[in-house]
């Protein structure tokens, strides 16, 4: 079952980049990313309520559903639509990559769990191929815009670190991933109409086929199958193990973008890919370890 959740993960999340960038243009971004979360939520709330599973979460986790929308549903991906206007689409999911260290240092921050050696030495790899990856056109020829995209997804992917540590809690606090999911995606939705809203950004009508294609592939597979059997995976293995399917994503996410983006490789871009993605897989060299049931008792509390 694990391994199976585990590849339904990598090549799902692989593919949705490129969907990303087939957004990018004339709709603006929160736009977009409350389409796909509108359809993605009214999806998956018809669903559960078909099969008679819909259920209310409790009021005591009503907060951590709208922490965890805020986290997974809405402000990652508003950065990660930004940035895909700055870099190609498979260098993002590079970046996204580092989630793992994200989620090795948040999971100390908020449940006391150990930062290993290993973890350390990961993050040193991790940075060092970011730097070989951006570096010249950063350091060296210092385009503002691949700044921007990597800043963007670097913060994008500190949302999600975050949202994976409320999953953490809401699991453990019994609450179903399909279930905080549902909600989840409905509050994230109604998030995002609120910002449209308040900033006055236009309501733009999808533009083409193409565009719908990729709203109804991120929406159904990429958000209500992708997100349930990524979270199904963190409630079973926990948020550090469960982040080793991103290792993979960039080797999918780059071979889409050389196709559809006319990303060109390099020496450089694959030593820094290399050296990125045996940073994410050092955390994973030594024993496993089981997940726990419920959360240590934390430093600093989400219960």
């Amino acid at each position: 079952m694990n391994a199976a959740l585990f590849l339904s993960t990598v090549l799902i999340w692989g593919t949705t980049w490129i969907a990303i960038a087939f957004q990018v243009g004339p709709v603006p971004v929160p736009v977009s990313v409350f389409y796909r979360f509108a359809l993605a939520g009214l999806i998956l709330l018809a669903v559960l309520a078909a099969m008679r599973r819909l259920t209310i979460p409790k009021r005591r986790d009503q907060p951590f559903v709208l922490l965890q929308a805020l986290c997974l549903f809405s402000c990652n991906f508003l950065c990660f639509y930004k940035a895909a206007a700055y870099v190609p689409s498979g260098l993002i999911s590079v970046i996204f990559s580092l989630a793992t260290v994200y989620n090795a240092v948040n999971a100390r921050l908020f449940f006391g769990d150990p930062i290993t050696p290993r973890a350390l030495l990961a993050a040193g790899l991790g940075a060092s191929g970011l730097l070989v990856l951006f570096g010249p056109d950063i350091f060296v020829s210092f385009d503002a815009e691949t700044l921007k995209g990597v800043g963007l997804a670097a913060l994008g992917t500190l949302f999600f670190s975050f949202g994976n540590m409320v999953s953490r809690r809401n699991s453990a606090a019994g609450l179903a991933p399909v279930t905080a999911n549902a909600w989840g995606m409905t509050y994230g939705a109604l998030i995002l109409l609120a910002l449209v809203a308040l900033t006055g950004t236009p309501l733009i009508a999808p533009p083409s086929g193409r565009y719908v294609a990729a709203l109804a592939y991120l929406a159904v597979i990429g958000s209500v199958i992708g997100f349930t059997t990524y979270l199904m995976l963190v409630a079973r293995i926990g948020s550090a193990r469960a982040a080793y399917a991103t290792v993979l994503f960039p080797i999918v996410a780059l071979t889409l973008s050389s196709v559809f983006e006319s990303y060109h490789w390099t020496l450089t871009s694959l030593i820094g890919l290399a050296l990125t993605l045996a940073g994410n897989a050092v955390i994973f060299s030594g024993p496993k370890v089981s997940a726990p049931v419920s959360p240590p008792s934390p430093r600093v509390k989400l219960a």
